[in-house]
């Protein structure tokens, strides 16, 4: 009898973690029924179905469509539409990823149901639990059965917090799976051509955190330092909902206007936007995620941040990690196009093969699951 996985998906950067999963469980196809929850905690058409296209992810099985909220709504709406796919379809094993509200919501409600429940990118930790993720992070790793580390960092951190080493696996990182998997359809983008840029003479930027974004003050900063780096190299931002919403309410739009070689456009697929940031001379952000495809890439990196729970990405990778303040983010800009980094490592394990670590582990090991909780 096949055994039943279910993976969760809500948000963008959750798709490019499970896209890999889904082609390697498709080798276990003769014991392994896979399907996908999409929970809808980011839909439209750019951030969303534009993605399943680039990484040839299948329709969702299940979609609960929950939108947007704050933390306790998008949480409690989630569990509430996720408990009764749990119920219909009866999975031997919830898989989830990353740290964003749906990652903890069906973690919750599959551990409460019995589930046994895997995490993927587990034990990563910024020590900041001013951040949402954060507490994602840590509580989602405190309920589940089994931890899919892409670091040594997060192996360090589970055992540390008592995690047994026998629910510790330490396999990679499928975000760099489907970074590689999608590499000749970025080769074949003109995107850079399109936005009339020329390769390694520009910079791009991703802002979204509330500690840059929501606080008027602080964003108007960030925007007049980029406007100062935009006369140096064009600065091209693909800019999250909640920032271009903020910039409007904030009444910032000024001073985007006033530095013309400062572009917002709107959020790129995939594929695009990888090969955006392939060719930059500089990457600016505050995503967890870019500080993992900039190493791989050898693109420079500077994380506006005053923590990252992606330690890898400074050790072995071009990621800076720079306070977002106006004079040390400015030195970094400085010190990065003067300096390129050049030593630059791949973190070990992330070869492109991760998922298939994951899968191989479940496909060993999801007929010994006790079920009897259920």
């Amino acid at each position: 009898m096949k055994r039943r996985v279910l993976s969760v998906v809500g948000a963008r950067p959750n798709f490019m973690k499970v896209a890999p999963i889904e082609r390697a469980l498709g080798r276990y196809s003769d014991r392994i029924e896979h399907a996908i929850c999409h929970t809808g905690q980011h839909y439209d058409y750019a951030m969303s179905q534009a993605f399943f296209e680039d990484l040839d992810l299948p329709e969702p099985r299940f979609y609960l469509g929950v939108g947007s909220g704050s933390h306790a709504e998008q949480t409690a709406r989630i569990m509430l539409a996720f408990e009764p796919v749990c119920a219909e379809w009866k999975p031997d094993l919830v898989v989830v990823v990353g740290d964003v509200n749906s990652t903890i919501a069906c973690s919750l409600v599959a551990v409460k149901l019995g589930i046994p429940t895997a995490h993927v990118e587990a034990g990563l930790r910024s020590f900041d639990r001013t951040m949402p993720e954060e507490i994602n992070r840590i509580a989602t790793d405190a309920i589940c059965d089994w931890h899919f580390c892409t670091e040594q960092s997060g192996v360090d951190n589970l055992r540390r917090e008592g995690v047994p080493d026998d629910r510790i696996f330490f396999v990679g990182n499928t975000m760099i799976d489907s970074l590689m998997a999608a590499m000749p359809r970025v080769e074949q983008c003109t995107i850079v051509g399109e936005l009339g840029l020329r390769r390694r003479q520009y910079a791009v930027v991703t802002l979204h955190r509330p500690s840059n974004v929501d606080d008027p003050e602080q964003l108007a900063m960030l925007l007049e330092v980029l406007g100062e780096l935009s006369h140096r190299l064009p600065v091209v931002f693909p800019i999250h909902p909640r920032t271009r919403q903020n910039i409007e309410r904030f009444q910032l739009a000024g001073v985007v206007e006033r530095t013309p070689h400062l572009r917002l456009i709107e959020p790129l697929r995939y594929v695009h936007f990888v090969a955006l940031v392939r060719d930059a001379a500089l990457v600016l952000t505050d995503s967890g995620g870019i500080q993992e495809e900039t190493t791989v890439l050898g693109v420079p990196c500077i994380t506006l941040r005053t923590t990252t729970e992606r330690p890898s990405t400074l050790e072995y990778g071009t990621n800076v990690l720079v306070p977002p303040v106006r004079e040390r983010i400015a030195a970094a800009i400085e010190e990065v196009l003067c300096s390129p980094p050049r030593n630059r490592r791949i973190p070990p394990l992330w070869d492109g093969r991760a998922a298939e670590r994951i899968a191989e582990i479940v496909a060993d090991r999801i007929f010994t699951l006790d079920r009897r909780r259920r």
